[in-house]
């Protein structure tokens, strides 16, 4: 079995890019803004902010372009880049995980089972967006790094420097309160 190296379609556009090829930054912009708007999004919670997060992350992007080594695909690069200042952005906002202590021990047994299979729920995107944002920081921003953005537990903790039991606990609370969520929006 021969292997191959990894090419990233986007190489040529990226040389151009650092030669400061304003034409070649505007179509990477196009490629990837909506994708990395939306994970800033899902993890700040606010418009607003993922806005702002979207052109610092593309400014810095840009300015730091020698640094990108082209062992990933740029948009893996761009993409880790916009979830570090999502998260600095969360954590000048002053990040707070939600204390396990709040907890009532009866709702952690509840629903333990249930699943957030879509089909099974018959969930409506909107309303689960909705109910996403309606989170805690702290769970939205577990539930979004490891469902959406695709990040294991051992990631996620040395991201937001939590240990990785925390990741999972807040993670699996983050679920049962998007279940309530669901609820009372009538999913």
């Amino acid at each position: 079995m021969e292997a191959f190296a990894y090419t990233d379609i986007n190489a040529p556009l990226v040389e151009r890019c650092r030669l400061g090829d304003r034409r070649a930054q505007a179509e990477i912009y196009k490629r990837y803004s909506k994708a990395m708007f939306n994970a800033s999004l899902r993890i700040t919670g606010d418009y607003a902010e993922a806005e702002d997060v979207l052109q610092e992350s593309f400014l810095s992007a840009f300015r730091e372009l020698h640094s990108y080594k082209g062992d990933s695909s740029f948009g893996s690069w761009l993409k880790r880049i916009v979830i570090n200042k999502s998260i600095n952005c969360l954590r000048n906002r002053r990040l707070q995980l939600v204390p396990l202590a709040d907890q009532h021990d009866a709702a952690d047994h509840d629903d333990t089972h249930q699943s957030l299979d879509p089909e099974d729920l018959s969930w409506r995107a909107d309303v689960v967006r909705r109910c996403v944002q309606e989170l805690p920081d702290g769970y939205r921003v577990v539930l979004s790094l490891y469902l959406l953005e695709g990040y294991d537990h051992a990631e996620i903790a040395s991201i937001l420097h939590i240990t990785e039991s925390t990741s999972k606990s807040q993670y699996s609370r983050a679920r049962r309160k998007l279940l309530e969520l669901a609820r009372q929006h009538g999913l």
